[in-house]
């Protein structure tokens, strides 16, 4: 049926996810894996600086389990793969739970620099800054990007930011609010995934 590929891979995320120290993920969502349909894209924050582009996207594992399943598998081996490195950042910002975030630059103009530690979250109320940053790309550690040439990172949070909830992502005086739309299309998919996870299990056991 349309979702038994989808049924596959759990067992092989489950199996990823368990090995990342707890530090890496916080709160596990009841939503089932597997079932998502939603794309990154969907759900990226995107907004312009006069000479970067920044996307950030939360990781939340209550975020990326309603991610199309191959999308949600790819992240938590990201994730996997990086373990180290974020539980020594972790514990070097003091946090045993960190909220962890995909942040990317992209150069919109020749010789475009971005400044990591600038950006911040603003959650309930209180700012949040980086406690450690876990880069992904060998481009990072110059700070400059040509057009069209990205940089990404892992960022750490200390634990605080509701991704359930609206938050602002600013950069060097520009902030967005784009969460906002992300956070009704999360809740409208986590709704559809609860009734397709009902319906095969229904199927499973035979039920009419």
């Amino acid at each position: 049926m349309k979702y038994t590929s989808a049924r596959r891979h759990i067992g092989t995320l489950i199996v990823l996810l368990a090995v990342v120290p707890t530090c890496v993920l916080s709160s596990q969502d009841t939503i089932p894996a597997g079932y998502g349909t939603l794309r990154r894209d969907d759900i990226t924050v995107r907004f312009a600086a006069p000479t970067v582009e920044i996307q950030v996207l939360p990781l939340d594992d209550q975020v990326i389990r309603l991610l199309a399943p191959d999308t949600y598998r790819s992240l938590a081996q990201l994730i996997r793969s990086r373990a180290a490195d974020l539980t020594d950042a972790a514990a070097r910002g003091g946090a045993q739970n960190p909220t962890l975030m995909m942040v990317t630059f992209l150069g919109v103009v020749p010789q475009a620099r971005f400044q990591p530690e600038e950006l911040t979250i603003t959650s309930r109320g209180r700012l949040f800054r980086p406690i450690g940053i876990v880069p992904l790309s060998p481009t990072w550690s110059s700070f400059q990007l040509d057009a069209r040439q990205q940089a990404a990172a892992l960022y750490l949070f200390e634990p605080g930011i509701s991704v359930r909830e609206e938050l602002t992502v600013s950069y060097q005086g520009l902030s967005s609010d784009a969460w906002t739309r992300s956070v009704r299309l999360l809740d409208q998919e986590r709704a559809r995934v609860k009734a397709r996870a009902q319906l095969e299990a229904k199927h499973d056991y035979g039920a009419p």
